[in-house]
């Protein structure tokens, strides 16, 4: 009796040590992943540094990325959970994307500053090809669209740079990972802006369409510049001063004018019966 007792308690003690007990037998179907961004960041410093403040500081990240030559993918946050690497940021209708999104440094330097400018620097192509096989498996396991595989730069263009304009953005499109802008389209609409660039506020509506918190404002202020230099660093790296000139209009014309789909075929009318013959008198 008394060992029946102390089994009793033993469990009821464990019981109470692993909390409540959840029966799992049914299953909503209401549900989605929390995951419906991915957002990529270059870690601006080195990879002992990257992993000291990634892990010991508040900023964190769901996977950093190594720069060695056969690089490594560290999983330092798990994707149940939040990690610290958007801060205010804003993606369509989303606001503050940390609760959202899956964040990935990449060691990378950056950029620094020279008489001529700011050097960026380039990402190693063996980086490059672990990154579209670990997006791969995110995008699958996640569901998530090409048009939400973004940069830094693109959730908070006014405080934020990376990934820069190094970064390849066109190998991960032609991985069917990022939204990219048809060539032949946009070659149909530069003449177009060419003769004519779109006023301010046609900008500001298009970017808007694509994702980017931009004011709507029709004025040409500093947020619109830095939203637009946003968007060339990643379409149009090689000038990315953030005015709106023709190019930046036809490529903005081609990711966000919706596909016409062709008209079906009229059917042929059915013949007409012949009519019945006459009887001939």
């Amino acid at each position: 009796m008394k060992t029946l007792l102390a089994a009793l308690l033993i469990a009821l003690l464990t019981g109470c040590a692993t909390g409540p007990v959840i029966d799992h037998t049914y299953s909503a179907k209401g549900q989605s992943s929390r995951v419906k961004f991915v957002v990529l960041h270059y870690t601006a410093i080195n990879l002992p540094q990257s992993i000291k403040v990634l892990t010991e500081q508040t900023v964190s990240s769901h996977y950093l990325l190594t720069d060695e030559a056969i690089p490594v993918v560290y999983g330092l946050v798990d994707e149940t959970r939040q990690s610290n690497h958007a801060g205010v940021s804003n993606w369509k209708n989303y606001t503050l994307l940390n609760g959202s999104s899956i964040g990935i440094e990449i060691v990378n330097p950056g950029f620094t500053e020279s008489p001529a400018g700011r050097v960026w620097y380039p990402f190693p192509q063996a980086q490059v090809d672990r990154l579209i096989v670990l997006l791969q498996d995110i995008v699958k396991r996640h569901n998530i669209p090409p048009e939400n595989i973004l940069g830094h730069s693109d959730i908070a263009p006014q405080r934020k740079q990376d990934p820069g304009p190094l970064f390849p953005w066109g190998q991960l499109a032609r991985h069917g990972l990022v939204a990219w802008p048809d060539a032949a389209k946009v070659a149909a609409a530069r003449p177009v802006y060419d003769l004519m660039l779109p006023d301010v506020a046609w900008f500001q509506a298009r970017l808007a369409t694509v994702g980017y918190a931009v004011p709507q404002t029709g004025l040409m202020d500093d947020a619109t510049r830095n939203v637009i230099a946003a968007f060339q660093m990643k379409y149009r790296p090689l000038t990315i001063d953030g005015a709106p000139d023709a190019e930046t209009a036809a490529l903005l014309d081609a990711l966000t004018t919706p596909a016409v789909k062709p008209a079906a075929p009229a059917l042929p009318a059915a013949p007409t019966p012949p009519a019945p013959a006459q009887p001939v008198a």
